[in-house]
């Protein structure tokens, strides 16, 4: 099937809730083109110089996603037109983005990256540490950032119990770190779910799923 009709297919499964994430890293921007003409607004980059000569090319009406592992010293490149960064899972790049954020008086959303997952080739706070940072005060002078959110990668395996089981722990954080109330933070998105396991996210809970593969294909990582 073409990148098109393989979009549309997956839109045509996911509940209306649902948020669906292009995950076109490693693709040329003639496969975004494509699924662009097909509707898709919402892609993500996990790194961001790949998404910077991308998003220069592009059209303007594209909200790009951060979804990779973020170093502090590379926030400045992508602080002027990035909607979303999926992957903040310290204080200090927390308080990078919002100084970046000031220099172009905007306000940068963020997901909280939560370590769901056993593999320890995986990043993310713990539900306590993320607890800690949105009831803090030095949190709640940061201006230029919002959270909205919540992230997190499940291990990579075939165990589907293993994996549900990650997920609900992600959407029980969720529920629990949601009742905080703080000027610059609004839980409302649970971002889990990839290509082989985005239905079982949904079904526990995401409200936004990144899905690559499943959309264009293999990746290039040549």
């Amino acid at each position: 099937m073409s990148i098109a009709q393989n979009l549309n297919h997956i839109k045509s499964s996911l509940p209306e809730h649902v948020t669906l994430v292009a995950v076109s890293k490693t693709k040329p921007v003639t496969d975004l083109m494509e699924a662009y003409h097909s509707g898709q607004r919402i892609f993500g980059e996990n790194k961001i110089q790949e998404m910077v000569e991308k998003h220069e090319v592009m059209p303007k009406d594209i909200e790009w996603h951060m979804i990779g592992h973020v170093q502090r010293n590379k926030v400045k490149y992508m602080a002027s037109f990035v909607s979303l960064i999926h992957g903040v899972d310290n204080f200090k790049l927390l308080t990078e983005i919002n100084r970046q954020a000031a220099r172009y008086r905007r306000t940068i959303h963020c997901l909280l990256q939560i370590k769901i997952a056993e593999e320890d080739s995986k990043f993310g706070m713990t539900a306590a540490e993320a607890s800690e940072i949105l009831q803090s005060q030095d949190f709640s002078e940061l201006q230029n950032i919002k959270i909205v959110g919540l992230m997190g990668m499940a291990t990579f395996t075939e165990d589907e119990t293993q994996v549900k089981q990650e997920f609900t722990r992600l959407k029980q954080t969720f529920d629990t770190l949601k009742t905080i109330e703080a000027p610059n933070c609004k839980l409302e998105t649970i971002s889990m779910g990839m290509s082989g396991d985005y239905k079982l996210a949904i079904a526990c809970g995401s409200t936004m799923v990144r899905v690559g593969s499943s959309i264009f294909g293999e990746r290039n990582y040549n």
